[in-house]
C-alpha cells in the first residue's frame, strides 16, 4: 500500500489507513489530501479518500473517486479492495465478490482480501466458494485457531459433516495435553460441543458419546452436556439410564415440557399426534402421578395429563389444575386452557365443572367438596374464566353478562376491561371495542403492553390518527411515530397498513407494508457480523442455528402478511388506476359535508406532518447531549404517494409473490394470489399452475373451486389459437385437463353443481357456487342469489352449552354482504342480508345490530356525518377534535410523562 509514494508520503498513506479504521475520518482526509496536492493521480490515494467519504455519508463523491483511484491503478490491489468494500457497505455483495476476486488475482495471499471475501460468501451462501477461501486462509496461517474453526464450519454448511470432524480433530490434535487455559475454557467447551453435535447429526452416536465423556471435565456448560448426553443415549436406545438422567434434569428445572416429552419417550409413551391407546393412557396417568408426588411444586406436571386424560379422569384433574389457580387469581388460566377446546368434548367438560364452581361460590361462598370459605376474588376470577371461555365459543351475550358482572364485582382489574374489549372484537363492534381498550390503558399509564392492545383496537376501528398519537407515548422522542419503524414495530405497520387498506388510502397501505419487508432485509443484512464475530467467540453451535434461521426467515408469518398486503394494493391500483380511483373515492356514497371534511383533513394532515419535519430538522440542528450532532433523515414521501406512481402494479407485485412462493409454498393464500395476479398479466400456464397447487393443498376449499371453475371458464372463452406459442399452451391445457378429478367428464356447470351437492350446508361453499354460478351464465343472477339466502344458519351440536352457538362467522357474512353489494349488484339483496345478519350479530357495527355502537350513535347524530379515520365510535367530531376528546380519556395525553 502507497508503495509507489516517496516516504514522507507513505507515511501519509498508512495514516489514512489508520484514520479509517480508527473512524477519524477528516484526520484521515486531511492526509488524503495533503498527498493528493503532490500526486493528484494516486489511485490508491484517490480510492481510501473516496472510502473515507463514504463513511461520511458522501456517497456520490465517493463512488466518483473510487473509480477515478481504479481507473489510474487498475492493477492495484488495495483499489479493486476499496471498490468492494464501497460496494459492500451498499449491500451490493455480488458486485462486492467480483471485486474481491479482481483483486485477490493481483494479490492472492492477501490476508485481509480472503477474509472480507469469504464474509460475502458466507452471506451469499456461496459455500463452495466458502470452503475454498477458507481452505486457503488455513494454509496462509494455520497457526490461527480461528482459520481451522472457519474451515471445519465451512464444510458443514457444505453438508459435508464427515469433513468437518475429520478437520476439528486435526485442530484438537496441535493442542498440548494441558489445553485450553482459563481463559478459554469457554470457547474451547463449545468448540467440544459443536464436534460432538456434528458426530450425532452424521450418525456416529456411539463415537459421540464416548467423545462426550472423555472431555467432560474439558466442557464447562454442565446442563448442555447433560441435555446432549440425554438425547444421545435415547437415540442409541439406552432408555433406563435416559430415563435417570431426564429426573435428574427434571430436579433441576421441573417445569421444561422437553425434559417430560423426552421421559415419556424413554418409556415408549409418545405420540406426535398426542392419540394414546387406553393402555398407554393409564400408562401415562400413573407416570405422571408418580412424578407429582417428587416435583410437587411443578405445574408442567398437572397440566401435561389434561392433554391425554379422557372422561371422569379428565375432569378429576381438570378440576385438580383449575381450582388452585382460581384460587390464587392467575389471569392466564384460560390461554393456558385454551389448547384443549380443539379436543372433541373436553371444551364442554371444562365448562360444566366451572359453572359448578361458580353455582357453588355464588350460593356458598366456597368450592363444593370444601368446608373453608373462599376469598371474594375467586367468584371474580371464575367469572373472569367464564367470559373468555364463551367468547372463544361464540356466545357473546353469555360473554359480555359475565365480564359485566365481573366488572360490577371489582371494578378497578384492568384484566376485565381487556377481555370484554376483546369480546366486543370479535363480536363485530370494533369501535365499543377501542373505547373500552382505552378505558383499560388510562387506569395504568404507564403499562406498554395494555397501550400496544389499545392501539391495536384503535387501529381495528380505523382510528389511524389516534392509534397513532396512542402510540407515540411510549416511543423515545415522545411525538415522533417514526420511532415505530426504528423499533421495527412490525404489528403496529401490518395493523396501520391493513386499515389504510380498508379505507382505500393504497399510498399509506402500501409504505408501512414495505416497511415490514424492508425489515427482514435489515435482519437478513444483520446476520453479516456475526460470521467473523460467532467463529471468534466459538459459539459455533448457535451461529448455525441462526443461518438455519435465517434461510428460512421470509417464511415468518409477519412477513406473509406483509407481502400478501402488498401484492393486494398493487392489484388494487391495477384494476383501479391511480386517476380514476382518486375519482372513485371522490364520487362514492359521500354527501358534500362529508367530501369537504375529507379535504380539510387531508390539508390538517399535511400541515402537521410538514411541522413534524420542521420540528425535527430544529432538533436535528442542535447537540446530543453526548455531543454529537443527531440527525434523523425526513421521509420524503410520508404519504406513499411515489408508489402509487409505479407504471407496472403488476410487475412491483411479482417480486413479493415470488418471495411468498419460495418461502410459503404450502399457504393457501400464496397461491391465491398468483392466481389473481397471473390471470391479470395474462400468464396462462402460471395461472394453471397456481389453480394445481391450490387443489393439492385443499380441493374442497370455496376459493380453490372458484379459481378453478374461473380459470377453465376464461380457457373455454379464448379465440382459437394462432401462434405456435397459443397453440403449445393450449395442448399443454388439454392434456392436462383430464387429470382433474373434479372436471372429469364433466361441464363446467356441471362440476359446479356437484360440488354443491357435497358442501350444501356450509354457507361459503354455497357462495362460491352461486358466484361462479353467476359467472358461467350472468342471466342466472336471480338462481345465484336465491342459492345464497336459501343458506341456513344452523346450530352447532353441543353439550351443556348456555345458549345455542351458531354456525356462522362474522367475516364470512360480511364478505357475503360484500359479494351481493359489489359483484351480484343486487341492492335489495344485499340489504336483506344486512337485516338478517343483523339479528344473528347483534353487536355489529357492520351491520348495524340492535346493540352496536353504531346504531346507538347513529340515534344521537341525525346529521349522519362520521369521522375520518372510519371513528364510528365518536361521529360528528371532527379529526383534531377526536384527538383531544374521542374516548373521555385523552386529557391524559397533555399531562403524561415517561
Amino acid at each position: 500500500m502507497g508503495a509507489s509514494l516517496p516516504p514522507k508520503e507513505a507515511n501519509l498513506f498508512k495514516l489514512i489507513v489508520k484514520s479509517y479504521e480508527t473512524k477519524q475520518y477528516k484526520k484521515g482526509l486531511k492526509a488524503a489530501d495533503q498527498i493528493l496536492k503532490k500526486f493528484p493521480d494516486h489511485g490508491e490515494t484517490l480510492s481510501m479518500k473516496g472510502l473515507t467519504l463514504n463513511c461520511m455519508d458522501r456517497k456520490p463523491e465517493a463512488y466518483e473517486l473510487v473509480r477515478l483511484g481504479l481507473k489510474n491503478d487498475l492493477k492495484s490491489h488495495v483499489c479493486w479492495h476499496v471498490y468492494g468494500l464501497l460496494y459492500r457497505s451498499d449491500r451490493e455483495y455480488r458486485e462486492a465478490i467480483k471485486c474481491y476476486r479482481n483483486a485477490l488475482r493481483i494479490d492472492p495471499d492477501n490476508i485481509e482480501i480472503l477474509r472480507d471475501l469469504s464474509l460475502l460468501q458466507a452471506q451469499m451462501r456461496d459455500l463452495t466458494g466458502f470452503v475454498e477461501t477458507r481452505q486457503q486462509l488455513l494454509t496462509l496461517k494455520p497457526n490461527h485457531r480461528m482459520n481451522w474453526i472457519g474451515f471445519a464450519v465451512a464444510h458443514h454448511l457444505n453438508s459435508n459433516v464427515a469433513k468437518a470432524v475429520e478437520i476439528l480433530e486435526a485442530y484438537e490434535g496441535t493442542l498440548e495435553d494441558d489445553y485450553p487455559p482459563d481463559n478459554e475454557r469457554c470457547e474451547h467447551g463449545e468448540m467440544l460441543l459443536y464436534k460432538i453435535s456434528l458426530l450425532e447429526e452424521y450418525g456416529f452416536l456411539e463415537r459421540a458419546l464416548e467423545e462426550l465423556h472423555k472431555k467432560e471435565p474439558k466442557i464447562v456448560d454442565k446442563l448442555t452436556y447433560k441435555e446432549q448426553e440425554v438425547s444421545l443415549l435415547v437415540k442409541l436406545g439406552r432408555l433406563e439410564e435416559g430415563s435417570n438422567l431426564y429426573k435428574a434434569l427434571l430436579i433441576m428445572n421441573p417445569d421444561n415440557y422437553r425434559y417430560y416429552e423426552g421421559l415419556q419417550k424413554c418409556f415408549v409413551l409418545y405420540s406426535e399426534n398426542g392419540k394414546y391407546s387406553s393402555d398407554e393412557t393409564d400408562q401415562l396417568d400413573a407416570l405422571y402421578k408418580s412424578l407429582a408426588k417428587e416435583y410437587t411444586w411443578s405445574s408442567a406436571v398437572k397440566r401435561i395429563p389434561l392433554d391425554f386424560l379422557q372422561g371422569d379422569k379428565f375432569r378429576e384433574a381438570a378440576v385438580n389444575y383449575i381450582k388452585p389457580l382460581l384460587t390464587k387469581g392467575v389471569p392466564s388460566l384460560f390461554s393456558d386452557l385454551s389448547p384443549l377446546y380443539d379436543h372433541p368434548g373436553k371444551a364442554d367438560v371444562i365448562e360444566q365443572l366451572v359453572l359448578e364452581l361458580e353455582h357453588s361460590i355464588r350460593n356458598n361462598g366456597r368450592y363444593p367438596d370444601r368446608t373453608e370459605k373462599e376469598p371474594p376474588s375467586t367468584f371474580l376470577w371464575i367469572l373472569f374464566f367464564l367470559a373468555q371461555h364463551y367468547d372463544r365459543r361464540g356466545q357473546y351475550d353469555v360473554a359480555l353478562s359475565k365480564i359485566d358482572e365481573a366488572i360490577q364485582h371489582t371494578p378497578t382489574v384492568i384484566d376485565l376491561y381487556s377481555v370484554k374489549s376483546r369480546i366486543l372484537k370479535h363480536a363485530g363492534d370494533f369501535s365499543a371495542a377501542a373505547s373500552l381498550a382505552d378505558e383499560a390503558r388510562c387506569m395504568d399509564l404507564a403499562d406498554r403492553y395494555i397501550n400496544s392492545e389499545c392501539v391495536k383496537r384503535m387501529l381495528q376501528a380505523d382510528q389511524v390518527a389516534l392509534a397513532e398519537k396512542t402510540a407515540t407515548l411510549f416511543t423515545k422522542d415522545g411525538d415522533q411515530h417514526n420511532n415505530l419503524h426504528d423499533m421495527q414495530c412490525m404489528w403496529y405497520e401490518l395493523a396501520s397498513g391493513e386499515s389504510h387498506f380498508r379505507q382505500g388510502d393504497l399510498g399509506r397501505a402500501l409504505k408501512k407494508f414495505l416497511a415490514v419487508e424492508k425489515h427482514y432485509a435489515d435482519i437478513t443484512e444483520d446476520q453479516f457480523d456475526f460470521h467473523s464475530y460467532c467463529l471468534r467467540k466459538m459459539t459455533l453451535r448457535a451461529y448455525v442455528e441462526m443461518l438455519k434461521f435465517q434461510d428460512r426467515l421470509h417464511s415468518h408469518v409477519y412477513f406473509h402478511k406483509a407481502a400478501a398486503g402488498a401484492i393486494r394494493c398493487y392489484l388494487k391500483l391495477y384494476d383501479s388506476p391511480l386517476n380514476s380511483l382518486t375519482e372513485e373515492e371522490d364520487n362514492t356514497s359521500k354527501t358534500p359535508s362529508q367530501k369537504k371534511k375529507m379535504k380539510k383533513q387531508r390539508k390538517a394532515d399535511r400541515a402537521k406532518k410538514e411541522a413534524e419535519e420542521k420540528s425535527e430538522e430544529s432538533s436535528a440542528s442542535g447537540n446530543s447531549k453526548f455531543g454529537k450532532r443527531h440527525i434523523k433523515p425526513v421521509d420524503p414521501d410520508p404519504y406513499g404517494e411515489k408508489l402509487l406512481k409505479t407504471e407496472d402494479p403488476l410487475s412491483e407485485a411479482t417480486k413479493y409473490l415470488k418471495l411468498l412462493q419460495k418461502h410459503s409454498a404450502d399457504s393457501l393464500e400464496t397461491h391465491l394470489l398468483s392466481f389473481e395476479v397471473n390471470m391479470r398479466k395474462q400468464k396462462i400456464l402460471l395461472a394453471f399452475q397456481a389453480v394445481k397447487q391450490l387443489l393439492r393443498l385443499d380441493a374442497e376449499n370455496p376459493d380453490s373451486h372458484r379459481c378453478l371453475i374461473k380459470f377453465f371458464h376464461k380457457v373455454d372463452s379464448m379465440p382459437v389459437p394462432v401462434t405456435d406459442a397459443e397453440k403449445l399452451v393450449w395442448s399443454v391445457l388439454e392434456a392436462e385437463r383430464p387429470f382433474i378429478s373434479q372436471l372429469q367428464d364433466k361441464t363446467l356447470s356441471e362440476a359446479n353443481k356437484v360440488f354443491l351437492v357435497k358442501h350444501e350446508d356450509s354457507l361459503m361453499h354455497r357462495v362460491a357456487v352461486a358466484e361462479m354460478l353467476h359467472v358461467l351464465d350472468p342471466t342466472k343472477k336471480p338462481e345465484a342469489v336465491k342459492l345464497i339466502e336459501d343458506s341456513s344458519n344452523k346450530v352447532v351440536p353441543k353439550n351443556g352449552a348456555l345458549g345455542p352457538v351458531m354456525g356462522w362467522k362474522l367475516k364470512d357474512c360480511i364478505a357475503v354482504h360484500k359479494l351481493l353489494d359489489k359483484v351480484l349488484t343486487d341492492q335489495d339483496a344485499a340489504l336483506r342480508w344486512k337485516v338478517r345478519c343483523a339479528e344473528y350479530f347483534p353487536y355489529t357495527t357492520y351491520f348495524e345490530g340492535s346493540h352496536s355502537s353504531a346504531l346507538q350513535n347513529s340515534s344521537n347524530n341525525l346529521d349522519g356525518e362520521t369521522t375520518v379515520n372510519g371513528d364510528a365510535s365518536h361521529p360528528g367530531i371532527s379529526g383534531s377534535e377526536s384527538l383531544a376528546t374521542a374516548n373521555g380519556k385523552l386529557e391524559a395525553f397533555k399531562n403524561l410523562t415517561i
